[in-house]
């Protein structure tokens, strides 16, 4: 019994230390100076929070002519994808869920 129960605390305390050296390496990429593929990354399918989808749109959108209705989209997309592509323009191919959502005539649904 008191074997088992050293046995289970040295597999979270292994557990423990492998989590804590995983959020060094994110840090790392944060502040190595690889800014755009730290990004791309984080932007990834999913990475984001609801919370965040305001200012990611209105990075994406901010060079339209077209702002309201792209930011509605954007918004729309990044809530149920959580996920808004670099860039402003192009770039879905960094968020399946982003590209493949189509309208019902099947055009792209998110700018």
């Amino acid at each position: 019994m008191a074997m088992a129960k050293l046995v289970l605390v040295l597999a979270i305390a292994l557990l423990a230390m492998a989590m804590a050296d995983s959020s060094h390496k994110v840090l790392a990429k944060a502040t190595d100076g690889s800014s755009e593929q730290y990004m791309q990354a984080l932007n990834g399918q999913g990475s984001l929070r609801t919370f965040q989808c305001p200012s990611q749109c209105s990075r994406r959108c901010s060079q339209t002519q077209y702002h309201k209705p792209c930011m509605f989209f954007c918004q729309k997309c990044c809530v149920k994808c959580l996920c808004v592509p670099s860039g402003y323009y192009g770039n879905k191919g960094e968020c399946p869920c982003y590209n493949n959502w189509k309208t019902k005539r099947g055009g792209p649904k998110c700018p």
